[in-house]
């Protein structure tokens, strides 16, 4: 198994409790990552891990290779052998040893090799590393259900590891200074056994554990009649976990402090309904936005909902080795499709081609609003449930726009395109649109305004804020048609955390991102804070009802 990690930081302690970095520890692969090899044994029941090494451009020189391996006697050794002065350094430090060891030779000699941290000194670098790794949650698809079963059976033993990795640095503190007070304690022990029996105490030298904490809390979610999640069905079960992922998503949205995590989920539709597998896969769209997802399937419509990027193939190839491919050309589209085969559905009425899944969100909450108000148009998101809707995003990012085959189907489509540009400049999807109105049953609208974001009130992005993140903007007037509106508020929202740094201080990728959080806030809960009255308040020109009319007309319209 390997694995690959950036955004590495700058200082880390590993084999003492003085700060380095891997970088000046030659632990880092040539792209500047840290690349994880394991290995594991597959003889047991329980596969078993055998090694593990990092890939990295490490010194091969003789008398450098190995200093990773080397404890801090060991290198003092190394040291002496090589007349190394160390009389400017604490030699009780591990880093600053290697450092000068390594200053002393005349070339490293590096080159891209594996650095086993399984065995002597290795190992205690190996739990330094491993404290900064992101927690990993797998849930699988064919668990058993036993008060046994690993954090999958109970999401809450999953949050109990993230709110441990979140006072690591406390926990560690606690662990050291206990670990010094036993061993003050051990040591004198050791001195009078000395004096009555020297041989005893030769042979004897304190060891000290590192707690597992995780093992020291106990939680469970129960339902009806105190019925432990772990022995309800299975169905139920990954119900609780969507909305455990809901949860998470929303707080990782509020706290950004939280330790990094990676979810692993294997075939997320198992045991549930379509709608609910539809409901999954947007919960885990949305968490993807503040920690990495990663899933399985088999199961066309989910496949579909995702864009190309997020798409990965394991293909098996005639010697048994097997490759991971990802969307990069049309034919890749195509094998992609002939292997998951795409729109078995045959109850569809409708396509909506929309830039992005923010977007999406925008069009289903305010359709819900307007419903709640009266408004006769089309509830999408459950057309969307009942499978006779489905969304794709435009721009050549999406498996169903792309493998299959759209207009053979015989379906009407709506297709939507943000205006990007200051009227009376021609709008940036301009001929994609005229291209897809010459076809038969199809509809492409461009924006008014800017983008989807321009058509929400101030009043709902204040109310949603406060809400959801318990953030003030103070927003007292709405914005331009073509103001960036996510930009916007993403630098309002920077500015009342507090942050030292400013707004414009920030590097563009930075800013990118809180944009992007931002949007999607915009999109899910400030457009579901929205009602008709505001709606007109902001799109006087009646765009947004235009565009529903525009689906409903489709609908009703006949094959010619």
């Amino acid at each position: 198994m390997i694995c690959e990690f950036a955004d590495i930081p700058k200082s880390i302690i590993i084999d003492d409790s003085v700060a380095t970095s891997l970088d000046s520890e030659y632990l880092l692969n040539s792209e500047g990552r840290l690349e994880i090899h394991k290995t594991y044994s597959g003889h047991t029941a329980a596969p078993r891990c055998t090694d593990i090494s990092l890939f990295c451009n490490h010194p091969t020189a003789e008398n450098v290779s190995d200093l990773m391996q080397l404890k801090n006697g060991d290198l003092k050794k190394r040291a002496k052998t090589l007349s190394v002065d160390l009389s400017s350094i604490d030699q009780k430090i591990n880093a600053s040893l290697r450092r000068k060891i390594r200053e002393s030779v005349s070339g490293l000699a590096l080159q891209a090799i594996l650095v086993p941290l399984n065995e002597a000194n290795g190992k205690s670098i190996w739990d330094g590393i491993r404290s900064h790794l992101p927690v990993f949650a797998l849930f699988k698809s064919d668990r058993a259900s036993t008060d046994q079963d690993a954090e999958a059976q109970d999401p809450l033993k999953i949050a109990i590891k993230e709110a441990l990795k979140a006072k690591e640095a406390e926990l560690a503190a606690v662990s050291a200074h206990i670990e010094t007070e036993v061993k003050k304690i051990a040591a004198k022990t050791l001195e009078k056994l000395k004096e009555m029996d020297p041989t005893l105490a030769s042979e004897l030298n304190p060891q000290f554990s590192s707690p597992k904490w995780e093992t020291l809390f106990k939680a469970s979610i129960t339902g009806d009649e105190d019925i432990p999640i772990n022995k309800r069905g299975s169905g139920v079960k990954r119900l609780i976990l969507l909305n455990f992922f809901r949860a998470k998503a929303e707080q990782a949205g509020r706290d950004r402090k939280d330790a990094s995590v990676i979810y692993a989920i294997e075939e997320p539709e198992t045991s549930q309904h379509p709608n609910n597998q539809r409901l999954l896969i947007n919960a885990l769209s949305e968490l993807a936005n503040e920690s990495q997802v990663i899933i399985t399937t088999h199961t066309p419509m989910l496949a579909r909902i995702l864009p190309d990027k997020c798409l990965r193939y394991i293909r098996q190839n005639p010697d048994k080795t097997r490759e991971v491919l990802c969307v990069k050309s049309e034919e890749d589209r195509k094998m992609f499709s002939k292997s998951l085969g795409v729109l078995p559905d045959n109850s569809i009425k409708l396509f909506i081609g929309v830039e992005g899944r923010h977007d999406i969100n925008f069009l289903k909450k305010i359709s819900a609003v307007l419903i709640k108000d009266g408004c006769a148009v089309l509830d999408l998101e459950k057309m969307e449930l009942d499978g006779e809707l489905i969304f794709f995003p435009l721009g050549g990012s999406s498996l169903a726009l792309w493998a299959s085959r759209l207009a053979p189907l015989s379906r009407p489509e709506f297709h939507l395109y943000d205006r990007d540009t200051m009227p009376p400049e021609r709008a940036k999807y301009q001929e994609q649109a005229d291209a897809v109105n010459r076809r038969d049953r199809c509809k492409a609208l461009i924006t008014g305004k800017k983008e989807m974001e321009n058509y929400l009130h101030f009043d709902a992005i204040n109310t949603a804020y406060y809400d959801i993140c318990n953030i003030s903007l103070g927003l007292t007037a709405g914005f331009s048609d073509i103001d960036d509106v996510p930009n916007k508020i993403a630098e309002l929202v920077h500015n009342s955390s507090g942050s030292s740094n400013t707004w414009d201080s920030l590097d563009e990728e930075t800013k990118s991102k809180k944009a992007s959080r931002v949007k999607s806030n915009l999109n899910e809960h400030a457009a579901a804070r929205m009602t008709k009255k505001l709606l007109e308040q902001v799109d006087p020109n009646g765009d947004v009802l235009t565009w529903f009319d525009e689906m409903k007309r489709l609908i009703n319209q006949p094959a010619s």
